[in-house]
């Protein structure tokens, strides 16, 4: 998965592991990503980490914000 590869890197509990799947996951569904070797998905994973690096830590929220930030928010 995509965020996990990105996670390794990052000095994150097993709390925010878990947040930040639920996000992707959300913000995959959202945007109809199903392949989540699509390339697209590292771009939309490191998208929901910046979020919530920007203090944004509810699921939902950050994979709406996602969604639009990248300019594909239905």
């Amino acid at each position: 998965m995509p965020i996990n590869d990105l996670l390794k890197n990052l000095n994150v509990s097993p709390e925010e592991v878990r947040r930040l799947n639920h996000a992707f996951t959300f913000a995959l569904k959202s945007l109809d990503l199903v392949d989540r070797n699509d390339p697209v998905c590292r771009i939309v994973a490191a998208k929901v980490i910046e979020i919530d690096k920007a203090g944004i830590h509810e699921p939902h929220h950050i994979a709406e914000l996602a969604a639009k930030q990248l300019g594909v928010s239905k």
